[in-house]
């Protein structure tokens, strides 16, 4: 199967593949007398394209947008600092021990206010995946989480978080450095900041690795990411020792944006255009800057004290 489509989307890899043999007839053939019908066999395509997209997308199971949230064509940190965060300044390393570049940390602007930003790199091909570590910060990414967190509050400015991670890297050298103590420390400063601070789901949300991010005021979630204490294939090797189970683990974890909206533990659900925030990034873009406009304002005209509102909503969970 094509990488860019998952397992559940072969109705719409079908379409696809018509359109792609249309399209190199097309190119290979002189059709100048026939271009009117090739347009109109193409517009039909497309339209039967979207149908397809649409009706796989009306009803998707856990599993399927714990697959869709994973998707390597989804949407970065650095594509919404691109497209969110203009005078966007960098901020590397821990002041302990090194860079990590699974989190991408410094100060720019929102909407032409300064604020800090703080996001989980996945990284897309096999070059950037490594470089980013896939998506899994080390002690050192979360001590310089924590270092932001910190200039935000003697600042006064408001965080805006992004978190894309199937969770803290598990290796040997990570505990060695402290990985616990880490995560552990960034969510006690987040409870201590004294400014506004807004995290938002973009695709994976895995255990205490995302919530040391995502200790905000204010937890927003893509429609097709998940936010779980475990990973779907975690929990099946855990209670049925068969990680091949996962599909009904996602189920039993609610993981999903909707469960988690009722249960209070999220704030707000980002609409993804149909097929997925991959699908067009400029229409999750701008859905993105409008929910982040929103809560921020809700956040600035209605609480007076960051700390006890942000202490509240996690005591209340």
């Amino acid at each position: 199967m094509d990488q860019h489509f998952l397992e559940f989307e072969t109705d719409i890899l079908k379409v696809q593949t018509k359109i792609q043999e249309l399209m190199k007839v097309k190119e290979n053939q002189n059709i100048d007398e026939q271009a009117l019908d090739f347009e109109n066999a193409l517009n039909k395509l497309e339209l039967e394209k979207a149908k397809a997209t649409r009706l796989v997308y009306r009803d998707l199971t856990a599993w399927q947008k714990a697959q869709v949230s994973r998707h390597q064509q989804r949407p970065q940190a650095s594509d919404y600092i691109k497209h969110l965060i203009t005078d966007f300044v960098k901020l590397s390393g821990d002041k302990l021990f090194s860079e990590d570049a699974a989190v991408i940390a410094g100060l720019g602007r929102f909407e032409g206010k300064p604020v800090f930003v703080v996001g989980i790199e996945k990284g897309r091909d096999t070059k950037s995946r490594v470089k980013h570590n896939f998506g899994m910060p080390k002690p050192e990414g979360y001590r310089k989480a924590k270092r932001i967190f910190e200039l935000a509050s003697h600042f006064g400015l408001p965080v805006i978080s992004f978190v894309d991670t199937p969770g803290a890297f598990p290796g040997i050298e990570a505990e060695r450095r402290g990985q616990g103590e880490a995560i552990a420390r960034c969510i006690e400063v987040s409870m201590k900041v004294k400014s506004p601070m807004i995290s938002i789901i973009t695709g994976e949300g895995g255990s205490g690795g995302a919530l040391a991010i995502a200790t905000s005021n204010k937890v927003l979630m893509l429609e097709h990411s998940i936010y779980s204490v475990i990973s779907p294939e975690g929990c099946a090797s855990i209670l049925f020792r068969d990680s091949s189970k996962a599909n009904i683990a996602a189920e039993s974890l609610g993981l999903v944006a909707d469960k988690l909206e009722d249960l209070n533990v999220i704030d707000g659900i980002i609409k993804e255009p149909v097929g997925g925030a991959h699908r067009d990034v400029a229409l999750t873009m701008k859905r993105t800057r409008k929910a982040l406009i929103e809560h921020l304002e809700d956040l600035q005209d209605n609480v007076t004290n960051y700390v006890s509102h942000r202490r509240n909503r996690f005591l209340d969970i």
